[in-house]
């Protein structure tokens, strides 16, 4: 669409303009959704800023017009991270704004929650919403009607194309075709299958992970072995100009965790470990909502895919003991330095949860302490 057809007048609409909006700003509401489409689609970000003359033409002087560009390469799913569509909420709470222009409405909001609080606010403070077919006033039922659906039209739409994006993952994933970065101790061969790492060392250090945890039992007996012998883990580079170099790092408590809970190392195949549970996110807290869902609960599982590091029961195993050697009231927990003879074995009587062992007195005798007790 040219820029001059946006200059055109909207023939029918322009007499729901009253003094009362020309008083106030024409504000401009400017988005793309990824810094990717900012780049390649800047045809689209010119008709956006276009819209100013399309306001200068329904009569507000160029000083009168607001720009609210804050928002490229921002998704409109969400109101978090918006600075843009949060000033311009603002700025209707302030009775600042008498126009509001955009595109189409998918600009403003993809989500119904964000799109239904503007109007209501447009609705109260009474500016005008135009997009490309017309210009609404939000107070009124039949156009608060209109813009109502057509908000939720915006959001279904983006559910529509996310939804095929995922099916087709889910499909090619379950041909086991689905590539996604790989743990070290494998690489993808020419044929783009799973084979172990052509680096003896490598593969003889992943071995030696999981030879030690068997023996010490705890992930943090393995850390500390690794640290005491100065031994480094191997890791393919996965980007830049040194991509897919083997580099040696320290090893981490977590990367060790990763290790020992990854499925790829008994041969098997699997997609969607990690999912979203949307109970888990908390609004002010940096949480994705991501979880780890036991292998049943996985998307896909295809077991003997490709070479195996351990056996299946050996991976069961060592889920299930890092699971028992968290410290919480229904695992036993890991052994720990003390006199007690019954850490983690004892349980209350009441709660069934396990007993923490508690030392002090000039003795320093123990005792087990029930923290339900405590707590209640």
């Amino acid at each position: 669409m040219s820029l001059n057809l946006i200059t055109e007048t909207w023939p029918g609409y322009s007499d729901k303009i009253g003094a009362r909006h020309l008083e106030r700003l024409a504000v401009v509401y400017v988005r793309q959704s990824t810094p990717q489409q900012v780049l390649n689609h800047q045809e689209s970000t010119q008709l956006q800023y276009g819209l100013v003359r399309r306001a200068m033409a329904l009569g507000w002087s160029e000083a009168r017009v607001l720009v609210i560009d804050d928002d490229l390469g921002q998704s409109g799913t969400t109101v978090e991270g918006r600075q843009g569509f949060q000033r311009l909420v603002a700025e209707v709470g302030l009775d600042h704004v008498g126009l509001i222009l955009g595109v189409e409405m998918s600009r403003l909001a993809r989500s119904s929650k964000d799109w239904h609080q503007l109007l209501e606010m447009c609705a109260w403070f009474s500016p005008l919403i135009a997009d490309l077919d017309g210009i609404y006033d939000p107070a009124p039922f039949n156009d608060r009607l209109l813009l109502g659906l057509k908000g939720t039209m915006s959001e279904a739409e983006l559910h529509i194309l996310n939804q095929r994006l995922h099916q087709g993952k889910l499909h090619k994933a379950r041909r086991g075709d689905l590539r996604f970065p790989l743990p070290m101790g494998y690489v993808r061969d020419a044929t783009d299958e799973l084979r172990f790492d052509p680096d003896e060392q490598a593969q003889h250090v992943v071995d030696l992970m999981f030879r030690q945890f068997d023996e010490s039992g705890t992930l943090n007996g393995l850390l500390r072995y690794l640290v005491k012998q100065g031994i480094e883990v191997g890791v393919r580079n996965r980007q830049g100009p040194a991509q897919g170099a083997l580099e040696w790092r320290r090893p981490n408590r977590m990367t060790l965790q990763n290790v020992l809970k990854n499925p790829i190392y008994a041969g098997a195949y699997a997609y969607g470990r990690r999912q979203v549970d949307r109970r888990q996110k908390q609004p002010g807290r940096p949480s994705t909502g991501r979880v780890t869902r036991l292998q049943p609960d996985s998307h896909v599982l295809i077991p003997d895919h490709h070479p195996a590091s351990i056996t299946w029961d050996q991976y069961e195993r060592n889920v299930s003991r890092l699971e028992a050697n968290r410290a919480h009231a229904e695992t036993p927990g890991a052994v720990r330095d003390g006199a007690s003879l019954w850490a983690g074995r004892v349980t209350c009587g009441t709660w069934g949860r396990r007993m923490q062992v508690r030392y002090g007195g000039p003795a320093n005798v123990h005792g087990y302490v029930c923290n339900r007790l405590a707590t209640d």
